[in-house]
């Protein structure tokens, strides 16, 4: 029989979360009847549990025991408890500390809470009361020893999952990923087309609480609103023509995974609402159904649409988009990060390795080129980019010839200007990048052609090249244009 001044009440234990880990609890009370309860129903609770009698045994026991909770008592007739319990939190400032003490001992236990403490339990406290506590803790250490993975996994590597990049703009994004990966909350994620919103979104639900859980996208932008609509909420047999079979929505189909809603700005105000009473209510009526259906995904959303002016102009609703912004993550343009091209780069000749015999590389011309350039498709435009280069080149190594026409219009554009300043192309500033000779070529031959008005003969004397020689470069040029439009 359990002693009253332990519990008021005695609930059946129910066991931890199955998906939180099994913690170590150290129980401090100088009453046996006391610690011996708590350690029992800490047991059933599904954690480890030790008992010492004494906050003196506490350092020794920590040593050798590696506690997560310590229970501890504070009401105890040692001198110098919450001195105790400070030093314990600063030796071991990762184990987390329940203080208990008497209903009249409140000022004790608050300055317990001042001492590092992170909860408090009156005596007598119920079954319910201790299992929440330690819940909680337990929820708290999950998302705490996630982060600091995540952390240290980030200092060996150049990104985080499949983003890539090392910049301070990636780095601030690395570290609010790392902040609300765990949570449930609704997060928003803001940029410009091609900056990478829905690999952000899988990235979340990959270092979230539920990674195993299914990760469920929807293209606002792309879809009509009804098929919007039965897309998210489901619907019943019958509910329209061609519904030969119930259907659930996304966002019971997903459980407690992620749903990720991109282009969020093109849905219609008729939907918003729909969307808003589901998030409020957390349940989802199907299409043609009076049946309610409760839902428990993560909401993640994206656009490269000005949602707070929408809202302004009536475009968007104003309660959706506080629903919806929690937390907004803000992904930095391709421009405004350059440093990590390279490492882009390499990240997607190796993609294509993984995907296609042989092993490419990349010019340093055309990196520079790169470098220069300010990519306004963002890191989409890049794989693009690389992938057009690997396609048009010869041998192994990707030239700036074999980079799309954008990119070579601006290796020209670099080349006019140097030979209109009068300078050598060398001598050219380092952000417009060194122009190979074959490009080089192509100029000189097209700018002779404007010289002589398109006569070819007089271009070659010009060129001091023979006229075989100047029809033959430009059957290569039309066959390599022809190619590249393909």
């Amino acid at each position: 029989m359990l002693p009253t001044f332990v519990f008021q009440h005695m609930n059946p234990p129910h066991p931890i979360q199955p998906e939180l880990p099994i913690l170590h609890v150290l129980v401090v009370d100088e009453d046996e009847v006391a610690r011996s309860a708590c350690l029992a129903i800490a047991r059933n609770l599904g954690y480890k549990a030790e008992e010492v009698p004494h906050l003196g045994q506490v350092r020794s026991t920590l040593a050798r025991f590696p506690t997560d909770i310590l229970l501890v008592d504070i009401s105890s007739r040692e001198e110098g408890v919450l001195q105790a319990v400070a030093e314990v939190h600063a030796l071991f400032p990762r184990v987390a500390i329940i203080a208990m003490a008497p209903v009249d001992s409140a000022s004790a236990a608050l300055s317990a809470m001042h001492c590092g403490a992170v909860d408090y339990l009156n005596k007598p406290f119920t079954l319910d009361e201790l299992a929440s506590s330690l819940e909680r803790i337990s929820v708290s250490h999950v998302i705490n020893s996630e982060t600091r993975k995540l952390r240290e996994r980030l200092k060996l590597q150049d990104g985080l999952g499949q983003m890539i990049g090392r910049s301070p703009q990636m780095e601030k994004l690395y570290r609010m990923l790392a902040k609300v990966a765990q949570s449930k909350h609704p997060v928003l994620i803001l940029g410009e087309s091609g900056t990478g919103k829905e690999l952000v979104a899988r990235t979340l639900h990959a270092f979230g609480p539920s990674p195993d859980k299914p990760f469920l996208p929807v293209d606002c932008g792309s879809l009509v609103p009804t098929l919007v609509e039965s897309e998210l909420f489901g619907y019943v047999k019958g509910a329209f023509t061609g519904a030969n079979h119930a259907k659930d929505g996304l966002l019971v189909s997903a459980g407690t995974g992620t749903v990720f809603l991109d282009e969020i700005g093109e849905l219609t105000l008729d939907l918003q609402a729909k969307l808003l009473r589901a998030l409020q209510e957390k349940e989802v009526r199907p299409v043609g159904s009076n049946t309610r259906i409760p839902i428990r995904a993560r909401i993640v959303t994206a656009t490269n649409r000005d949602l707070a002016t929408m809202v302004e102009r009536g475009g968007f609703r104003k309660d959706l988009y506080y629903r919806l912004n929690v937390v907004n993550l803000r992904l930095p343009a391709l421009r405004d990060r350059k440093e990590d091209i390279p490492l882009l780069v390499a990240h997607f000749l190796n993609k294509i390795h993984r995907e296609h015999p042989g092993r490419f590389s990349i010019h340093d011309d055309a990196l520079r080129l790169m470098m220069g350039y300010d990519w306004p498709g963002n890191v989409r435009e890049l794989e693009n980019a690389i992938e057009h280069g690997v396609t048009m080149a010869s041998g192994g190594e990707v030239q700036i010839g074999n980079l799309p026409t954008g990119l070579q219009d601006l290796a020209l554009s670099y080349l006019h200007k140097a030979m209109s300043d009068g300078r050598k192309v060398e001598a050219a500033s380092s952000t417009t990048a060194v122009v190979p000779l074959a490009v080089r070529e192509r100029v000189a031959i097209f700018e002779a052609l404007r010289i002589t008005n398109g006569d070819k003969l007089k271009a070659a004397d010009l060129l001091g090249i023979g006229k075989t020689t100047l029809y033959r470069k430009l059957k290569e040029y039309e066959a390599a244009d022809a190619k590249q439009m393909n």
